[in-house]
């Protein structure tokens, strides 16, 4: 990775504030003459920096893993995920856990993304939003032992972050820390640390580029792992999704028809019968037992349509 050291003068003003040495905030000798460039050309740059992120989240399966382990540990004890971040980092923290629910059925609760500034700042940017230790400290003030604390910086080094993360770990809570920097500030308060490399962003210091790639990258292969772990899936099917429209309600049927093997007539029926509950029509179809038999197994299998099968075949 080139760099272009940002020579800032400094005062006493600001002295303290200013990293030199931060790579998100360092100027990419890639793209010194971007204002030259061709719209291809200028293109083309992105997307090999964007390769360059989903190369440094790759390299993060050992810490992401334990991340996901410690989630699953917490939801499944009774407690809950909790996101925190601000900025582009925020707002796909907040985008991430949204999409639980239509995905996985992950009800409100489980999974919580907490925004600096409120959720004004998700269409806007709220003046110093993110230098809100105080802030962060408040939204995390409710977390205990049993939940997890994520904080996403893509600099390390978020006030607002650092806050949350603090409060959390004092309250006992499991806490991560998701960030694009070799060597994070933050990890003071973080038990499982994912740090990648990201480097200068062609266009310097603009961490909405590689930095919220390596981010996104990082939170859907977390959340994912962490929902398929707790059985949100069968096989390579979204069987807890919500059927919230007619798209949906379709894609149950091809899912059911997927997962079992039954034409789309007998889909049809059984997710009718099954009240549009697909785990329960699924585990039906698979065992060739009627939705009402089976509906006790699979509470008693915890909604895990595997286990469901493994006690029908049980007995």
């Amino acid at each position: 990775m080139q760099y272009i050291v940002l020579m800032v003068p400094t005062n006493k003003a600001n002295q303290g504030l200013i990293n030199l040495e931060l790579p998100t905030e360092m100027r990419n000798a890639k793209s010194a003459g971007l204002h030259l460039l061709a719209v291809s050309e200028v293109i083309d740059l992105i997307n090999s920096e964007d390769a360059y992120a989903i190369e440094q989240a790759s390299k993060q399966t050992t810490a992401v893993s334990k991340l996901v382990e410690a989630g699953i540990q917490a939801i499944s004890s009774g407690g809950s995920v909790h996101y925190f971040g601000a900025g582009t980092s925020g707002r796909l923290a907040t985008q991430d856990a949204a999409e639980l629910y239509p995905t996985f059925h992950s009800l409100a609760g489980v999974v919580v993304a907490h925004m600096a500034g409120g959720q004004a700042a998700l269409l806007t940017s709220v003046e110093n939003a993110e230098d809100d230790v105080e802030a962060g400290r408040t939204g995390a003030m409710a977390l205990g032992a049993g939940d997890l604390a994520i904080g996403l910086a893509a600099s390390g080094r978020t006030p607002y972050v650092g806050g949350a993360l603090e409060q959390a770990r004092s309250n006992g809570a499991k806490t991560g820390l998701i960030s694009c920097v070799p060597e994070p500030q933050l990890s003071i308060y973080s038990d499982i640390t994912i740090a990648g490399d990201t480097g200068p962003e062609i266009l310097t210091g603009s961490t909405r580029l590689k930095a919220a790639t390596f981010q996104k990258a990082v939170l859907s292969s977390f959340s994912t792992a962490m929902m398929v772990g707790l059985g949100k899936t069968y096989s390579n099917l979204m069987v807890s999704m919500v059927a919230t429209n007619e798209k949906l309600h379709s894609r149950s049927i091809r899912i059911l028809m997927e997962g079992s093997g039954v034409s789309e007539e007998t889909a049809i029926q059984i997710l009718e019968a099954s009240s549009g509950d697909l785990k329960l029509a699924l585990t039906s179809a698979i065992s060739g037992e009627s939705p009402e038999s089976i509906a006790p197994v699979l509470k008693e299998a915890g909604g895990v349509v595997q286990k469901a099968l493994e006690l029908i075949n049980k007995k």
